[in-house]
């Protein structure tokens, strides 16, 4: 049977009624006054010092993929998009895609630096920042998120980290997530959709960057965009698997004209350049104002274009005699692509201040999916949950909650008995001449792009779940 998923596969002072707020009026209109009586009564996570705790494994380490050949089921692939390709579960890590775009917000600490900044050029420094360490999870994630079923939804609340989080699967083919994210003070919102397009190009699976995102920083008036970088999964068939991320991100803010361009730097022959991110933030008049360098998995800095400059030419000279012996001792691999070996650090160009450095994954991360210590409580449920969350939140979905929980055939069987009921939901809708409503978002037109965007519409917050889909 054809699987037709695609793999992507606080306190407030506000009036309204539910705890959190944000930029448009839909979002004002579902906020409300945290009651931290009625958060302790309902169940929550435990809580140290105030600070609430997450949990920090799953409870069950990953199986082995040692033992299952891909090769038969993407032999047939190579140049063609990943869609209607069933895969063996055990490639999936027990996460939604909505969960796993969830991660974006681990570090929502430079969004909030951001907003402290009274300089617009120091602001962009933390947003550019934000944006790499967005996509810093990927990191050696090789295992494959579940697809979102349509209708699906995630919910995150961080009162520690002061944001709430709603997204919903609101297309199918092609599969488009939305998601929506806003401070609980009102200090900003970030939205946007997404929409990844993968190919298999034989060993690797290469994920082109589909969807704006958008920032706003609502005290200083100001709106960033970008898109991801491209995003490759290496030896697919043989080898270690590895990962890269390569491409252009430009993050422009609309409102004062500056303008910063990242290079992802992919490994290139022999693997210098891995991990690599060097860019410039310019003003509106296309002066550089600072260089940004550093590593997507460890660390980004910035400093003044001219110490980077002079830094760099001096580089330069002690380069050229090593780069000729690393020519003569290059060797070509037909089998697989070897992961070039990673200088876990970044030579830091005096004068450089620090932007953001990646956070420890725990020990056991190893056996636990590479999750990091966030990743690791997307899907947990804590009594009292199952009361406020709708049925469509991605922590009651039995495939993925199965996988969690190491029953690796009872996910299976699931897996294949979601997909089956989505696909036969949709030909009676064809059959009834229904079209499919999104609940929480609209198409509309996102203001600083001019660009298509699915915009969020208020109300979840409201906890009125009436009248939603049975998708479990």
């Amino acid at each position: 049977m054809s699987n037709e998923d695609e793999f992507f596969d606080a306190v407030t002072g506000l009036d309204s009624d539910e705890s959190y707020e944000g930029v448009s009026e839909a979002s004002f209109k579902d906020a409300l006054v945290f009651d931290s009586s009625r958060q302790k009564n309902n169940g929550s996570v435990p809580q140290e010092n105030g600070i609430k705790k997450h949990r920090t494994s799953l409870p069950a380490p990953m199986f082995s993929r040692n033992t299952i050949s891909i090769w038969g089921i993407l032999k047939k692939c190579i140049g063609l998009e990943l869609s209607k390709i069933t895969m063996p579960i055990v490639f999936n890590e027990p996460l939604s895609f909505l969960q796993r775009i969830t991660e974006y917000m681990e570090h929502t600490y430079l969004i909030n630096r951001a907003c402290s900044m009274s300089d617009s050029i120091e602001r962009m420094q933390a947003v550019a920042a934000f944006a790499v360490s967005a996509v810093a999870s990927q990191w050696d994630r090789t295992g494959k998120p579940f697809n979102p079923l349509l209708g699906e939804t995630y919910e995150l609340i961080r009162e520690e980290q002061g944001f709430r989080w709603v997204s919903e699967q609101v297309s199918h083919h092609p599969p488009v997530s939305a998601f929506h994210a806003e401070n609980l003070a009102g200090d900003f919102v970030f939205h946007g959709s997404i929409y990844p397009k993968l190919k298999f190009w034989g060993k690797s699976v290469e994920a082109e960057p589909k969807g704006t995102i958008t920032l706003e920083l609502l005290k200083h008036n100001e709106a960033y965009t970008w898109s991801n970088p491209y995003c490759c999964v290496h030896n697919i068939i043989l080898g270690k698997l590895w990962i890269e991320q390569y491409g252009t991100v430009e993050i422009v803010n609309h409102s004062t004209g500056d303008k910063c361009v990242l290079n992802f730097k992919s490994c290139g022959m022999f693997g210098k350049d891995l991990h690599k991110v060097e860019g410039y933030i310019q003003d509106k008049s296309k002066k550089k104002r600072c260089i940004i360098y550093g590593k997507w998995t460890e660390c980004m800095w910035s400093v003044d274009p001219h110490t980077y400059e002079t830094h760099k030419k001096s580089e330069k000279k002690g380069d050229s005699k090593k780069h000729k012996n690393e020519e003569q001792q290059g060797a070509e691999n037909d089998d697989a692509d070897d992961m070039p070996e990673v200088q876990e650090t970044v030579s830091v160009i005096p004068g450089s201040t620090l932007l953001w450095r990646i956070d420890s994954r725990p020990a056991h991360s190893a056996t636990m999916y590479n999750f990091t210590n966030f990743a690791m409580s997307l899907n947990e449920l804590v009594p009292g949950m199952e009361a406020i969350l709708p049925s469509t939140d991605c922590r009651f979905r039995p495939d993925i909650k199965a996988m969690e929980n190491g029953n690796m055939d009872d996910a299976s069987k699931d897996k294949e008995r979601l997909e089956e009921k989505q696909r036969a939901a949709r030909k009676e809708r064809a059959r009834n001449q229904e079209e499919w409503s999104t609940r929480w978002f609209q198409m509309g037109t996102n203001p600083y792009t001019g660009n298509q965007d699915w915009i969020y519409t208020g109300g979840y917050f409201n906890r009125n779940y009436q009248d939603l889909p049975d998708i479990y």
